[in-house]
């Protein structure tokens, strides 16, 4: 599967076109709508999300309420579009025109990708680049993701995450006896956190940041369970599972760090308490005792639950605004505010088991097969089957 994405922030609409669905999956809007508005959600959300209320259009791909095995064109309108029509609409206006509807964007504001983008492109009005590199593309890239859980739950894989920190605030209580108990936890908690005293914490970081002018971040998890073994490959590099997760959680907007498993606590302890000693049984087969590894062994699935947490940095949009630096007048200011939360890792959780879906859900469909959901899930059956008894 591949997908790409279009569309800016202010823009008319935000586009994704997805290939390799197979054909005779269930599909609706409203399949997709749960997700985008899991991810409009969570405690520190700023006033764009007052604006918009996402709704998706499927526009090609899906007929009476089943892939076609066509590409997928998904669709979902920007509502404060019309308050930008002029500054960000696509024909030619003339110079007058363009002193009346905008400024130029000349000043970078750190943290963002403003300055690194002009350079890079030759931009003078950085408009152009912040449009594209804000997190409102992670609205299609939740819908992807949505089709992505679909196909991996029609084959019986679960996918939920949750929220480890925030601002520093570490939950304690973090156990949890299914993905589905996961899930159902998770959304009953404005910060989708586990644990009900931390989760009263994080809310209060989040409004003394908010009462500060400034900005938290935090942790991540994703859990997904019941994926066959041998996803991924050891073979070359760039077949690594584990590495494209890694990959795609890193291209999420501010995320800064990733791991697998027990990840960067592993350098802390001998091996002896670090690989998973390897059990079987005529019901499961082979399974682990422990899933310090995080479902991931050589670069494939080995049957445990896919464990993946992901570090994301405060938004760099803050109300006291830092320094910087004008790029005509190279004069020092205090860089500009645009819309933005206080707080966006409950809603970056949503979009973090989005992307680990894709991944999870191409990997699948590359070693199962990817024409209709029937022959997928013989193959699948066939090869678990196998591998039980191997």
């Amino acid at each position: 599967m591949r997908y790409l994405t279009a569309g800016e922030s202010h823009g008319p609409q935000l586009t994704t076109i997805i290939e390799g669905v197979p054909a005779q999956l269930e599909l609706t809007a409203e399949d997709i709508n749960t997700e985008l508005s899991r991810r409009q959600g969570g405690y520190g959300r700023g006033r764009r999300m007052q604006i918009e209320k996402d709704q998706v259009q499927i526009t090609s791909g899906v007929r009476h309420g089943k892939t076609t095995g066509a590409p997928i064109a998904l669709v979902v309108e920007n509502k404060d579009w019309t308050h930008w029509t002029k500054v960000m609409g696509a024909e030619p206006i003339s110079d007058e025109e363009e002193k009346e509807v905008k400024r130029k964007l000349t000043r970078p504001r750190p943290g963002h990708a403003d300055l690194n983008g002009a350079i890079k492109y030759g931009h003078r009005d950085m408009r152009n680049v912040l449009e594209r590199s804000s997190a409102r593309e992670t609205t299609v890239r939740v819908a992807a993701g949505a089709v992505a859980k679909k196909i991996l739950k029609t084959f019986g894989i679960e996918v939920a995450g949750h929220v480890l920190e925030i601002g520093g605030v570490r939950a304690v209580q973090t156990e949890y006896q299914s993905v589905k108990d996961l899930k159902e936890r998770s959304e009953a908690s404005q910060v989708r956190c586990l644990d009900d005293q931390a989760s009263e914490q994080m809310m209060a970081a989040i409004d003394q940041a908010k009462q500060d002018g400034d900005s938290i971040g935090g942790i991540v998890e994703v859990v997904v369970s019941g994926v066959p073994i041998g996803l991924g490959s050891h073979v070359q590099y760039d077949r690594k599972l584990d590495a494209k997760i890694a990959g795609a959680i890193m291209s999420i907007n501010a995320f800064k760090g990733v791991e697998i498993g027990i990840g960067f606590e592993a350098a802390k302890l001998p091996g002896s308490r670090v690989h998973d000693e390897i059990i079987w049984d005529e019901e499961q087969g082979y399974t682990r005792k422990t899933n310090n590894l995080g479902g991931f062994e050589g670069g494939m699935t080995n049957g445990m639950p896919i464990v993946v947490k992901g570090v994301m940095k405060p938004i760099p949009t803050l109300y006291k605004p830092l320094q910087s630096v004008d790029i005509e007048t190279k004069e020092p200011f205090q860089a500009s505010i645009e819309r933005s939360d206080s707080c966006a890792v409950p809603a970056a959780s949503v979009v973090a088991e989005a992307v680990v879906a894709w991944e999870i859900a191409g990997a699948l469909l590359e070693t199962f097969g990817q024409d209709k959901v029937e022959a997928i899930s013989e193959n699948i059956h066939r090869h678990n089957a196998a591998a039980k008894d191997f």
